[in-house]
């Protein structure tokens, strides 16, 4: 996610970079969907509502559980387009990106927007490096070998069947990023941390008070869990096939920008339907290099940089779904060799 001063295409990227931006900028691909952001907003917001009727109409019923299953995907998709107002990519300004972001994130899924654009910021900054991406940082999983050998306490326990463990922990990941959004609001990093609080707050009380008025206690928390997991799988799912046993970078190593970004990133071969799925993120190389590119964009930028790269002779990740998810296990399984052998 680009900060809030970065601009749309980084300035001091060296000539590689530069002339594919040339490329790309030419094939007018950096230009705003205003009309395929309206339609799919709108979409999204019938869809929400809709499900929100659906759930009041059906009453304390065993039928709610399907729409537990459907708010999970409507949760992934929600947290999906504030990933692109975050980016720029619907709205030109600071101000509205902001207060796009806070409905989409604080109150649709009860996920700070400000935690989460300072966390993914740092990662589109040094994706893939140990010192400074948080999202390889050794919290729980460990991602290379010498996070293994340094590792003690639960990323130690948990990495030797980390592989193994990967997706029943994703059903914890909805949980996760309500806490860290909560724990988020004590950090003076994140800006307007009381506007943040009181959209968060207002999105676990409507949820929670919902589920408890409509449904008996029971049903409730089976749906409250029902929901929360499937939608940590959900999200897990989208986002663990782009980096995960992609190289890691350490130190000082930080090539220059395109190499850094194409290197660390995997794309995800796809139709229409896991486009939509995966939110345009399977194009993961094309939305590092570009971040304020309109998802829709991103497959007909594709051909342009995958060729570009062949050009000058670099690496350019491609692969199937599950063939995504085979390798980041793989990687997984392959790293905790260390602790399984300490043990």
């Amino acid at each position: 996610m680009t900060t809030d001063t970065a601009p749309s295409v980084p300035s001091s990227t060296g000539s590689d970079f530069s002339r594919l931006a040339r490329r790309v900028k030419d094939a007018g691909l950096l230009d705003r969907r205003p009309g395929y952001y309206v339609v799919r907003l709108g979409l999204l917001a019938v869809c929400y509502l809709g499900g929100l009727a659906g759930f009041i109409a059906l009453g304390d019923s065993w039928w709610q559980l399907l729409v537990a299953v459907f708010f999970a995907v409507m949760f992934g998709q929600v947290a999906l387009v504030s990933h692109d107002i975050a980016h720029r990519q619907v709205f030109r300004t600071r101000r509205w990106s902001e207060i796009g972001g806070f409905v989409a994130g604080n109150l649709g899924v009860g996920m700070s927007y400000g935690w989460w654009m300072d966390k993914h910021t740092r990662h589109h900054a040094n994706p893939n490096h140990e010192e400074l991406d948080p999202d390889v940082a050794p919290d729980i999983l460990v991602w290379s070998d010498d996070q293994a050998r340094a590792s003690r306490g639960l990323p130690s326990f948990i990495g030797r069947w980390q592989a193994f463990l990967f997706f029943p922990l994703l059903t914890l990941e909805g949980l996760n990023l309500h806490v860290s959004s909560v724990r988020a609001l004590w950090n003076p990093v994140v800006k307007r941390r009381g506007l943040e609080a009181v959209l968060l707050f207002t999105h676990f009380a409507g949820y929670l008070g919902a589920l408890f008025v409509v449904l008996s206690p029971g049903k409730a928390v089976l749906f409250l869990v029902v929901h929360q997991a499937l939608w940590g799988v959900y999200m897990g799912s989208i986002f663990a096939p782009n980096h995960k046993g992609m190289p890691t970078l350490t130190g000082d190593e930080r090539p220059d920008f395109l190499r850094r970004q194409v290197l660390t990133s995997r794309n995800v071969r796809g139709n229409w339907f896991v486009d939509n799925a995966l939110g345009g993120l399977n194009y993961q190389i094309e939305h590092h290099l570009f971040p304020s590119m309109p998802s829709p964009h991103l497959r007909r930028a594709q051909p342009i940089v995958r060729d570009y790269c062949a050009e000058l002779g670099v690496p350019y990740a491609e692969t199937g779904l599950f063939d995504s998810y085979a390798q980041a296990l793989r990687h997984l399984h392959e790293v905790g060799a260390p602790l399984r052998e300490r043990h």
